[in-house]
Parts: structure tokens; C-alpha cells; sequence
């Protein structure tokens, strides 16, 4: 089991607030920050229900990009997580909707952050 994953970010402020509004939908709060002493560059540690699983740290931006996906409870919070990765200035990279190639119930939307990591949230139930 992961206990946690984190990522680097070209502009921790941007990225920062980027998260924290994407991931929102998804139940995920900004739950602390580590100057750049302890850590060796500025960390923003977010989570759900107060456990820190997704990092984003100040640094060179890990090349190549990243794909990570998040787990939706619904279709209805794939969708939300799309809508406010969207009007948190994510790119599109595949709206909301039926991936069966995965498998038959396999509901997923894609943006990309601010450094262009491939960020998802994905429903594995039916609708």
C-alpha cells in the first residue's frame, strides 16, 4: 500500500492553489506547509480526512511528466473534480466519461497542472 506521493512543481504558490481547488471535489483539503529546512524546498502536504497521501513540492519539475490519478465515489464527483480543475487553470486533457477500454465501468477525466502533469480522477462503479 502507498502511503503517499509527492511532486515536483515549477511554482509551489500556483500549484498550491491549483490543488486545493482540484482536489476539493474529491474531499482532499491543504493540510500543512514545511518551509524549505527540514524538506530542502517549500512542501504543501494535502489529504483526506487529515492523511497527507499527495505531496507537491518547490523543484525541478519531474521529467517526464507525471500521471496520477485520484479516486472518485461517484461519476457526479469526476465530473466536479473536472470542472474545478478547469476554473483553476488546468488544461483539458480528456473530459469526463466512459474509458472501456480499461473496463465497463471505468468513468475517468484527465487535466493537466500547471507543469503539465497528468492529473485524474476516476469511478470505477457504475453509474
Amino acid at each position: 500500500m502507498i502511503d503517499h506521493v509527492g511532486i515536483n512543481v515549477s511554482n509551489f504558490e500556483k500549484s498550491k492553489a491549483f490543488y486545493a481547488k482540484a482536489l476539493a471535489p474529491l474531499g482532499y483539503q491543504f493540510l500543512s506547509e514545511f518551509s524549505a529546512s527540514p524538506t530542502n524546498s517549500a512542501a504543501g502536504l494535502f489529504g483526506v480526512e487529515g492523511n497527507p497521501d499527495f505531496w507537491v513540492g518547490q523543484g525541478d519539475v519531474n521529467t517526464p511528466r507525471l500521471h496520477i490519478a485520484f479516486r472518485a465515489e461517484s461519476h457526479e464527483v469526476v465530473q466536479a473534480f473536472y470542472t474545478a480543475a478547469l476554473e483553476a487553470g488546468g488544461q483539458d486533457n480528456g473530459a469526463p466519461g466512459l474509458r472501456t477500454h480499461y473496463h465497463p465501468n471505468y468513468y475517468g477525466a484527465f487535466v493537466l497542472d500547471p507543469d503539465g502533469h497528468n492529473i485524474e480522477a476516476v469511478c470505477h462503479g457504475p453509474s
